[in-house]
């Protein structure tokens, strides 16, 4: 996920990734890359991709045999949707592919890096405190919990002429 033109993007591949992980965080057994991609109508083949990078990252485990299929690496409790776009998508924001901190301008724009930390400091406080056990169980920490409440949060915005 990074900082594009259109805003902020969450890929197919990390929702994907964590509809996938929701579905193992209340299942009581390991679960195949098919029943997980039937539980969530997801494609198969895709899901299988972003399994294996999961199971990279420490964030699945994949069984053979007898109980095949994949469970958590780890307690839901412990995997936050940061850990999750990190390892499926690299860093939670960048500019131009690199960090915001790397970045540098000069004359009236040479403050801007400071807001593209306060993007990245935005996402990390959000992202780095909301686990898979939270959205599983719907019970969001209070901080994101009031960010969600908030009507405005819920409307969708693009692009205005301004009104004159």
């Amino acid at each position: 996920m990074g900082l594009y033109t259109s805003g902020v993007q969450i890929s197919a591949k990390v929702d994907y990734g964590v509809q996938a992980l929701l579905v193992m965080a209340v299942a009581r057994e390991p679960m195949t890359a098919e029943a997980l991609a039937a539980d969530q109508a997801l494609p198969g083949k895709f899901l299988g991709v972003i399994l294996n990078d999961l199971r990279r990252a420490g964030i699945v485990a994949s069984h053979r045999g007898r109980d095949a299929g994949y469970n958590l690496a780890r307690p839901a409790s412990q995997i936050t949707l940061a850990d999750v776009i990190r390892a499926l998508e690299g860093p939670l924001a960048q500019v131009r592919g690199v960090h915001p901190e790397a970045t540098s301008y000069q004359g009236a724009a040479k403050h801007l890096p400071d807001a593209w930390i306060a993007v990245r400091a935005g996402l990390r406080a959000v992202l780095e405190h909301i686990t898979i056990e939270q959205v599983a169980s719907g019970e969001m920490p209070p901080e994101v919990a009031r960010l969600v409440a908030d009507p405005d949060a819920w409307i969708a915005r693009s692009f205005r002429e301004p009104v004159t």
